[in-house]
């Protein structure tokens, strides 16, 4: 049974549907360590796909985002069925380092290589509507070169969000300052941490 963190209605804070209504299923557990995760993996309950869709269909948001951890570790196709016969939309957002349940509406794509130690796995997707790049000052060229990357595929880059203030906020200028000398990137800014909501 997937292991669920939790489920909670809130505004999608990042990306292309950065203000959208969304509810989210948090999945506890993943295959990389990253040091700025924000998931608590001893957290979580052991629930049936049919308990989690109807968790989350008691909200209204059209969009539901499977999250984590990793959730293609444990995400099913059973529930990406049971989310679109209750009228939802489905979005994924993945390291890309397990293969994902067909029918996925929107794949946002969070690479880790290079910055999560163990996590230079090969990708395991063949499709990303967008990419979303978590800024720590790493080399970011290599990005346009993903094989699941189109030219449709939008490009975000987001400051590394960490406890401490003055870094926080040079993590912020940095990431700015990338994205104005290459506007391939689109700042991915975290509107759910200015707005303080989950």
């Amino acid at each position: 049974m997937p292991r669920i963190n939790e489920i909670f209605q809130s505004l999608q804070g990042e990306g292309h549907h950065a203000g959208v209504p969304s509810v989210f299923i948090r999945f506890s557990g993943c295959n990389l360590r990253c040091p700025f995760c924000d998931t608590d993996h001893a957290a979580y309950a052991l629930m049936t796909n049919e308990e989690i869709a109807a968790e989350a269909c008691r909200y209204n948001a059209p969009w539901v985002i499977l999250t984590g951890g990793e959730p293609s570790l444990q995400a099913e196709q059973e529930l990406v069925d049971l989310l679109h016969q209750n009228g939802k939309k489905v979005a994924i957002e993945t390291n890309g380092t397990h293969p994902l349940p067909p029918g996925i509406d929107w794949i946002t794509l969070s690479p880790k290589t290079g910055i999560c130690g163990e996590a230079d796995l090969p990708l395991r997707i063949d499709r990303a509507d967008e990419i979303k790049v978590v800024d720590t000052g790493q080399p970011l060229d290599p990005y346009f070169s993903l094989g699941c990357r189109t030219p449709r595929t939008l490009m975000y880059l987001q400051p590394c969000f960490v406890a401490d203030e003055k870094e926080r906020q040079a993590n912020i200028r940095r990431t700015v300052e990338r994205v104005i000398a290459d506007p391939r990137w689109t700042l991915s800014a975290q509107l759910h941490r200015f707005l303080n909501i989950p």
